[in-house]
C-alpha cells in the first residue's frame, strides 16, 4: 500500500516514513500542503497521514482538496495535530478525516491506526487477511501458506497484500507499481516484473500450479482458492 506523509516537521516525517516503511509501506513525504495536493493528483495513494498545521495550507480544506480530486478512489485521511480538543476532532472528521490523532503520539499507535483504515471495506476478519490456506497477517508482517511460514521481502509482501485484496482480479504492473512503491521506483525497470517473479515461486506449494498467473499483456492474477 503506499501511503502519502503531509507533515513540515522534517524530523517527524522522516521518522513516521522510516516506521511504515518498515512496516511494509510504501511512503512519500510532503512538506507543505501545496506538495501534498500535487502530490495527491499525480498518484493514487492508499492513505495519507495529514498534518493540520501547515504553513502554507489550512489542514481542513486541504482534506476537502484532496477527497474532491480523488472521486473515484479517494485516500484514507489520518489527521495529526496538537489540536485536541473534542470540536477539533468532530471538525477533522466532519471534513471527511478517517482517523484523527492526536500529537505527541506513539508510532505503534499509528501503525494499528493505519493497518485499521486500510482494512476496511476490504476484510472484516481483523489484521489476518486469507485466500484459502494462503494467510496475511498485516500487524505481524508474516505470511505462511498451509501452515508452512514464507520469507518474503517487504516489497514481495506489498505486492502479496495488494494482490489479496483483488483476487481473481487483472492489476496491472504499473497499478502494483503506483500502490506498492514510492516516487523514486524507476517505472522503466525490471523491479515488478522481477519481484512478482520471486513472489510467485515462494507462494506455489512443490509440484503445484502457479498461485500468480501473468496475464499477457496486461498484467497479473492471484487466483481465487477455496
Amino acid at each position: 500500500m503506499r501511503l502519502l506523509i503531509i507533515e513540515d516537521e522534517p524530523d517527524l516525517a522522516t521518522g513516521l516514513k522510516a516506521g511504515l516503511t518498515h512496516a511494509g509501506y510504501a511512503v512519500d513525504i510532503a512538506p507543505t500542503g501545496r506538495a501534498g495536493l500535487e502530490k495527491t493528483c499525480t498518484h493514487s495513494y492508499d492513505l495519507v497521514v495529514l498534518d493540520l498545521n501547515l504553513p502554507d495550507a489550512d489542514g481542513l480544506d486541504l482534506c476537502r482538496r484532496i477527497l474532491a480530486e480523488q472521486v473515484e478512489q479517494p485516500p484514507r485521511i489520518l489527521m495529526l495535530t496538537a489540536r485536541g480538543g473534542l470540536a477539533d476532532r468532530v471538525r477533522g472528521l466532519d471534513h471527511g478525516a478517517d482517523d484523527y490523532l492526536v500529537k505527541p503520539f506513539a508510532l505503534a499507535e499509528l501503525l494499528a491506526r493505519v493497518r485499521v483504515l486500510l482494512r476496511r471495506d476490504v476484510y472484516a476478519g481483523g489484521c489476518v487477511q486469507r485466500l484459502g490456506d494462503l494467510e496475511l497477517d498485516t500487524a505481524r508482517g508474516t505470511v505462511s501458506r498451509a501452515g508452512t511460514p514464507l520469507s518474503l521481502t517487504r516489497k514481495e509482501f506489498g505486492v502479496l497484500r495488494y494482490l489479496m485484496t483483488r483476487p481473481g482480479h487483472v492489476v496491472s504492473a504499473e497499478d502494483l507499481l503506483e500502490h506498492v512503491w514510492d516516487e523514486h521506483a524507476n517505472p522503466f525497470t525490471e523491479t515488478v516484473r522481477v519481484t512478482v517473479g520471486t513472489l510467485r515461486r515462494k507462494v506455489t506449494v512443490p509440484d503445484g500450479p502457479p498461485l500468480i498467473e501473468t496475464v499477457v499483456g496486461r498484467g497479473y492474477r492471484l487466483k481465487e482458492l477455496r
